[in-house]
């Protein structure tokens, strides 16, 4: 995928970048495929905000994709690479041998009219999708499962891959993409090769605009609150936050502040993430 550079005609586009979408090459999604998607506007059952700076948006639909790769042995034929407004990676639609059509996530190098499989005895080829005990020591693989037969949960955004370190006993060792190495059961699928669309990363928005088609709502400043309305407010000219570290609207510390209590899985992380990838 390439990099669109708009020229620069308005102040809003000078450095603004985008899609090529030379991959894509079906615009339409697949009727079957898609579900109504509701916005929130980041609000809970009781109509409170919950979740700051969202709202607004273009409409779109959810495209329901196989996570779970649970048609064993079945090959499938890739029909179209498909954008999805809802994630940053690409999709690709497959066409099963039963009939059947499904989603997946498209990694990099599979192309329209390759096959993939699922099972203990695909080959190791991009696309494919193994339990992790079939798996090669030191294959790229993304889409991993946490629990057996739930889908996978890690390892699914544009340009993001993890490595297969080591097998031993039940368990095997996976590095993240954050350097975290994690231990998961040998027995939980994942999928072969490095998730598509490599250049999401370069992408620049280049005006609040673009933002705003995607959802999110404008992010006011602390420092340009009032003291009642923030911690960070108030003072003649731009001023230190004046206490220990910065604080969110409600005075709990933030940026570095640890929010992880999950004790019942800190035995299966064998090495945290290092401290500049967050």
């Amino acid at each position: 995928m390439a990099v669109k550079k708009y020229k620069p005609v308005t102040p809003g586009q000078r450095g603004m970048t985008g899609y090529s979408f030379d991959e894509i090459t079906k615009t339409e999604p697949e009727r079957s495929l898609i579900t109504a998607l509701r916005k929130t506007g980041g609000r809970n059952m009781h109509g409170r905000i919950t979740v700051r700076h969202q709202g607004g948006g273009h409409k779109r639909f959810f495209r329901i994709i196989d996570f779970k790769r649970n048609k064993l042995s079945i090959p499938a034929r890739v029909a179209a690479i498909e954008y999805d407004p809802n994630r940053t990676a690409r999709l690709a639609l497959l066409h099963y041998a039963d009939g059947e059509k499904r989603y997946i996530i498209a990694p990099v190098g599979l192309r329209v009219g390759d096959t993939v499989v699922s099972g203990p005895t695909a080959e190791i080829r991009p696309g494919n999708s193994l339990p992790i005990s079939s798996i090669p020591v030191g294959t790229m693989i993304h889409n991993i499962e946490v629990k057996q037969g739930k889908g996978g949960q890690l390892v699914r955004s544009a340009g993001t891959a993890a490595q297969l370190l080591a097998k031993e006993g039940e368990y095997a060792q996976i590095r993240m993409p954050s350097g975290e190495v994690r231990l998961v059961l040998q027995t939980c699928y994942a999928t072969i090769g490095q998730v598509g669309n490599l250049e999401h990363s370069n992408i620049k928005l280049g005006k609040a605009g673009r933002k705003i088609h995607l959802g999110i709502r404008p992010t006011v400043r602390g420092t340009a609150m009032s003291p009642r309305d923030h911690p960070h407010g108030g003072g003649e000219g731009r001023q230190p936050t004046g206490m220990p570290g910065p604080k969110s609207p409600w005075g709990k510390p933030t940026r570095g502040y640890k929010t992880r209590r999950n004790k019942l899985t800190d035995k299966f992380i064998v090495k945290r993430r290092s401290k500049n990838s967050r």
